[in-house]
């Protein structure tokens, strides 16, 4: 694994040529575009929670017991839902997504990392397009992605299944093997190397929100499947870029 301490010359140039094959690259969201100080899981976490609560009709402790549990194993606590208990979709990410995203401050400097890369940049989440646009919008990015592909582009099959990335390959056309993947969370990974993807995860700094994601932001983080490690996304971008 590489990590993204600031390299130059023949080390830099070693990085770049690493992903010298790449075309695609594909961004996860939350946590991944911006950093987990800004607490918008948190912000989201209390929206899950009233909705779990009003749904299911129960307390707050029993509502924060199904989101873990849910997230945990179906990989988003609205697959749970779903899964379990029949929630139509559209109603819960409205719900859930419609925060204040202000915490997020405007960065430039990523964008223009970005921007750098050849070829085609776009966003493979397991949010809603709309959330996507607002976070976005408030870094001041959103002119650099070719797409957002999110939960309804997968038929609300989330990462880590595999149904997700092929769902989300078929719909963006992107080329596996000419593609980099950027995620926060470790397990996301696992499928995009077996599928031929340059891998990085993106290494949260601090506390990353509800204690559910505590376990999974780091877990796997030495694993075969994650290639690459970056601790800020735009020094890395900076030196990969060629």
């Amino acid at each position: 694994m590489m990590d993204s301490s600031s390299h130059s010359g023949p080390l830099r140039a070693t990085a770049a040529r690493t992903f010298s094959h790449v075309e695609h690259w594909v961004f996860d969201l939350d946590n991944t575009l911006y950093p987990p100080a800004c607490d918008l899981f948190g912000r989201i976490d209390e929206k899950m929670c009233d909705f779990i609560m009003r749904f299911l009709d129960v307390d707050e402790v029993e509502a924060k017991r199904v989101q873990k549990e849910f997230y945990v194993e179906h990989g988003t606590t609205l697959a749970g839902l779903m899964a379990v208990h029949g929630v139509e979709p559209q109603q819960f990410l409205a719900h859930v997504h419609n925060i204040d995203v202000s915490a997020v401050a405007p960065d430039a400097a990523l964008g223009q990392a970005i921007a750098a890369l050849p070829g085609r940049k776009v966003i493979f989440t397991n949010g809603s397009v709309a959330h996507a646009e607002n976070v976005i919008t408030q870094l001041g990015i959103g002119h650099v992605f070719e797409g957002i592909y999110d939960i309804v582009t997968t038929d609300y099959r989330p990462k880590p299944r595999r149904e997700a990335y092929d769902r989300f390959i078929a719909a963006s056309g992107i080329a596996p093997e000419r593609a980099a993947m950027f995620e926060d969370l470790p397990r996301n990974l696992e499928v995009p190397h077996a599928l031929g993807m340059k891998t990085v995860w993106v290494r949260p700094q601090g506390e990353v929100g509800p204690e559910r994601f505590q376990r999974l932001s780091h877990e796997g983080g030495d694993a075969p499947h994650v290639h690459h490690v970056a601790d800020n996304l735009t020094d890395f971008l900076k030196e990969i870029a060629p």
